[in-house]
């Protein structure tokens, strides 16, 4: 039985359908999962490390369940290289925005309420840098780089 989604094109590659189907759904759930802990990381337990780890996850489930070509079609290694380090010159260009308040990651906006979302000035800002680019794209490179390695070492 084929598989007719347009990004995962290949039926052959990857686990049975049962996981395919499954891991389509649970994807989604995954980064929405992984967003929410970004989001709110300054106000609960969380923030950018551990949500992009979790967004991590959902690229590494996409390959293991349909195989390193569809997650490659997706996002190619060279993309993934260069919006690692596009997050880590956000994550460092607000830090060095603080400069101009007179600290090194000093906050220069506008503070809010406490215990509502926009209430911490740059740290959902060093959060998003953090985890939707630095943190999850680094993981899933060098899970990418161990699996890549462990074929053509195989070959």
């Amino acid at each position: 039985m084929k598989d007719k989604s347009p990004v995962y094109d290949d039926a052959e590659k990857g686990m049975t359908l049962i996981v395919k189907t499954i891991a389509r759904i649970l994807v989604s759930f995954i980064l929405l999962y992984g967003i929410y802990i970004v989001l709110h990381g300054h106000i609960s337990p969380g923030g950018g490390f551990a949500g992009g780890f979790i967004i991590s996850l959902a690229y590494i489930y996409i390959m293991l369940s349909f195989g390193k070509e569809a997650i490659l079609k997706r996002i190619p290694k060279p993309v993934i290289a260069t919006l690692e380090s596009v997050g880590a010159i956000m994550f460092l260009g607000i830090a060095l925005l603080g400069f101009l308040a007179g600290h090194f990651f000093a906050n220069w906006l506008k503070k809010g309420s406490p215990f509502q979302l926009f209430s911490a000035g740059t740290i959902p800002l060093s959060n998003i840098a953090l985890a939707l680019l630095e943190v999850s794209l680094g993981l899933f490179g060098i899970f990418l780089v161990l699996v890549l390695l462990k074929f053509t070492k195989e070959e």
